[in-house]
């Protein structure tokens, strides 16, 4: 028996009134969701502007991508900080569209209780496919003056994806200089759109 992707409105109001940290996750997942429910019947730019809103909504981009390039962001011209954070969002929103693509048989759980780290809280989420294990994704979100923004995304708990963006783009900015990063992150918004999408 297959099983849809679940996040019913019950859960959310559950997780809205137990926690506030868990509230953009929870209508993250929602706006997700609808992308994921659409599959293939919608181009891959119809489901990007889907998801879009709600992916500005839910992270702090701007603050991601400056712990994610370090201590060379202060050093690049505001043109190129801009230019790298259009194309960053752009990456961002369509790897989610890219990898997931289908509600079939998807689970989505988020726990109504947080864990506090410091000034910051960490939701934690469940996506269960039928007959494979679980993926945990846990957020980090941290209060700011728009309210509640995931600032990192722990894979199985534990791996960030903060610190992975960091190393890989490492090797792609010097001082002054951050097109390398640009016209890598465009490749690969062309490759995750199948070619459909630039950045």
């Amino acid at each position: 028996m297959s099983l849809p992707l679940l996040l019913t409105a019950r859960q959310a109001a559950a997780q809205n009134a137990a926690d506030p940290a868990t509230v953009p996750v929870t209508q993250f997942y929602s706006s997700l969701l609808q992308a994921m429910k659409t599959g293939h019947s919608l181009p891959f730019r119809q489901r990007y502007q889907m998801l879009a809103p709600a992916v500005d909504a839910a992270f702090d981009l701007s603050g991601i991508l400056r712990i994610s390039v370090g201590a060379f962001w202060s050093t690049l011209p505001p043109a190129q900080q801009q230019t790298l954070f259009q194309v960053f969002r752009s990456y961002t929103i369509a790897n989610y569209v890219a990898s997931f693509r289908s509600a079939k048989d998807r689970v989505i759980a988020v726990d109504p209780t947080t864990r506090p780290v410091g000034s910051e809280r960490v939701v934690t989420t469940t996506i269960t496919k039928h007959g494979r294990d679980p993926l945990r994704i846990d957020y980090v979100m941290r209060d700011e003056d728009a309210g509640w923004k995931a600032v990192d995304v722990l894979l199985d708990g534990t791996i960030s994806r903060v610190a992975v963006q960091r190393s890989d783009f490492a090797s792609l900015v010097t001082a002054g200089n951050a097109m390398p990063l640009i016209n890598s992150l465009r490749s690969k918004v062309s490759t995750l759109s199948n070619g459909s999408m630039t950045a």
